[in-house]
C-alpha cells in the first residue's frame, strides 16, 4: 500500500494549503456547476449500449444514485431502511436532498466550502426540506459527529480530496452505526500487479498533473481502500469499476464548457476553475489507458 502511506505523510502546513485550494476552487466553480449541470456535482452512470441514456446526463447523475444504492444494497423496506444520512463531501447538497426525500430520512452533509454549504442549505429550505436536511462546513477527517450516529454514510467523488486516506476512512467507520452501510464512490488509480511496487512514472507524471489542477494529493488504488476498510473490521465488502459506466460523463461536461454560455463562465469564475477545466482532457487519458479507475467501494459495519 505504497500510495497509502505517501498519502499519509502529507505534512500538516501541506493539509492546510490542500483543503484551502479545496474549498477555494468549490467557491469559484460550484455555481457555474449548478447552472449548467443542476445540483448533482458528480458522474453520470450510463449504460453503452443505450442512446438515450446518453444524451440525459442528468438522469444519469440520477441513476448514478440508485446504482450505487442498488449496488450496496442499501434497503427500502420500511423497516430497514435508512433514517440518518451523512453525506461526507456533500456539495451543493444533492445527494442529501434526493436521500432525504427518498426514505423519508434526516440527512447532514459536510462540506470544506462554505459557499457550497450556504447553497445548499438554501435548497433544502426552498424545497421544504430544512427541517429534515443540515449542512455545515467541516473536514471529512475530522467530522463533527458522535460515534455510530448514521445508517447510511455517503461519499460520493470526495475521497479522492482526502490526503490521509486511512483517516478517512476510518471516520466514514465511526460515524456509521452498528448495521449501517458505507458507501464510497470515488476515483482511484489502477491496482498494482504482485510484481508492482508503484505506477509507472509516466503514470505518475500525468497523476500529478490531474493534482494539481483539481487539488488532489497522491492517489491510492482500489485495492488500497479494500485493505483500509478490512483493517477497520468492516463487512461485506464489495468494490466494482465503474469506469465504463462514466466514459461519456467528461467528454460532455468538456463539450458545455465550449459553449458560450460554459467558457465566458469558466472564465468569469476565477483561475482555479479554468486551471481545472483545462485539465479535464487528462482525465479522459488516464480513463482511456486504464490508469484512472472510477470505483465503487461498498460495506457494512458490524452489528
Amino acid at each position: 500500500m505504497a500510495s497509502v502511506t505517501a498519502t499519509n505523510e502529507v505534512g500538516v502546513q501541506d493539509q492546510k494549503e490542500l483543503k484551502k485550494g479545496i474549498a477555494e476552487l468549490y467557491d469559484e466553480s460550484s455555481g457555474i456547476w449548478e447552472d449548467i449541470w443542476g445540483d448533482h456535482m458528480h458522474h453520470g452512470y450510463y449504460e453503452p449500449q443505450s442512446s438515450v441514456e446518453l444524451s440525459d446526463h442528468r438522469a444519469a447523475q440520477i441513476r448514478m444514485i440508485e446504482q450505487a444504492l442498488s449496488f450496496a444494497s442499501v434497503s427500502e423496506d420500511s423497516a430497514k431502511k435508512p433514517t440518518s444520512i451523512v453525506d461526507v463531501g456533500c456539495g451543493i447538497g444533492g445527494s442529501s436532498r434526493y436521500l432525504a426525500k427518498k426514505y423519508g430520512a434526516t440527512a447532514k452533509g459536510i462540506t470544506l466550502s462554505p459557499v457550497q454549504a450556504q447553497r445548499a442549505q438554501a435548497l433544502a429550505d426552498a424545497q421544504g426540506l430544512g427541517d429534515k436536511v443540515s449542512f455545515q462546513v467541516a473536514d471529512a477527517l475530522n467530522q463533527p459527529f458522535p460515534d455510530g450516529q448514521f445508517d447510511l454514510v455517503w461519499s460520493m467523488e470526495s475521497g479522492e480530496h482526502m490526503p490521509n486516506k486511512e483517516k478517512f476512512v476510518g471516520e466514514l467507520a465511526r460515524v456509521a452505526a452498528p448495521g449501517g452501510a458505507i458507501i464510497l464512490v470515488t476515483w482511484c488509480h489502477r491496482d498494482l500487479s504482485s510484481s508492482e511496487e508503484s505506477l509507472l512514472p509516466e503514470e505518475k507524471e500525468l497523476l500529478n498533473k490531474i493534482c494539481k489542477a483539481f487539488y488532489l494529493p497522491e492517489w491510492c488504488s482500489t485495492a488500497d481502500y479494500v485493505k483500509l476498510l478490512q483493517s477497520n473490521s468492516l463487512q461485506d465488502i464489495k468494490a466494482a469499476d465503474w469506469s465504463e459506466n462514466v466514459a461519456p460523463f467528461w467528454p460532455a461536461v468538456i463539450k458545455s464548457a465550449l459553449t458560450w454560455k460554459g467558457f465566458t463562465s469558466v472564465l468569469r469564475s476565477g483561475w482555479k476553475t479554468i486551471k481545472a477545466a483545462l485539465a479535464m482532457p487528462l482525465m479522459i487519458e488516464g480513463y482511456k489507458k486504464g490508469l484512472i479507475k472510477f470505483s465503487i467501494i461498498t460495506c457494512r459495519k458490524p452489528e
